[in-house]
């Protein structure tokens, strides 16, 4: 058995948990998420908290009772507090600004990016150089940052580019005669 499905899920008081044969679904005060559930993975409600179990003894059984149980961790912790993640802009030039759906960088390009957001994720911008990006499904969240920080990643030399606010660019030494 995978070491992090022998600990339970804790249900908060806000969030319901309805297990479903092929699917568990998750909904709080922030919204509702829901995920496919296999065979490989038997779950049991008790009381408040959820436990996983491998359905068998097979190696991919034992390893998504562990993913499972992460996953269904992570979709519990979302519709009751959300996710976010930080977006920091570091260059002459570089700036965002947040409109409704829809965030335009300035990047340094001969054009400006506008990037979509896709549904559950909300953006704001705080200051210029700043990005906030909110949702309930974690994936989706650091799907959409990792999307942004594509467009100019942190550059070796001078640092330049989107970096996550926690990110550390260790900068290179520069050429010598």
């Amino acid at each position: 058995m995978s070491r992090v499905a022998k600990n339970p899920v804790a249900i908060p008081a806000k969030v319901e948990v309805v297990l479903n044969p092929d699917s568990i679904n998750v909904s709080g005060p922030l919204g509702k998420l829901t995920h496919p559930l296999t065979g490989a993975v038997t779950l049991t409600r008790e009381g408040e908290t959820i436990t996983f179990a491998a359905a068998n003894d097979s190696q991919h059984s034992r390893a998504m009772s562990g993913t499972l149980r992460a996953l269904v961790a992570n979709m519990v912790k979302g519709v009751s507090e959300g996710f976010t993640r930080k977006l920091s802009l570091v260059g002459v030039g570089y700036k965002a600004q947040a409109q409704g759906a829809m965030l335009n960088l300035e990047l340094g390009y001969s054009h400006p990016i506008n990037h979509k957001m896709p549904a559950g994720v909300t953006v704001e911008t705080p200051t210029l150089t700043e990005v906030i990006l909110k949702g309930v499904d974690k994936q989706v969240v650091g799907q959409v940052a990792a999307q942004i920080r594509g467009y100019r990643a942190p550059e070796p030399y001078k640092g330049k580019g989107v970096r996550y606010s926690d990110e550390v660019v260790i900068i290179k030494e520069t050429k010598k005669k």
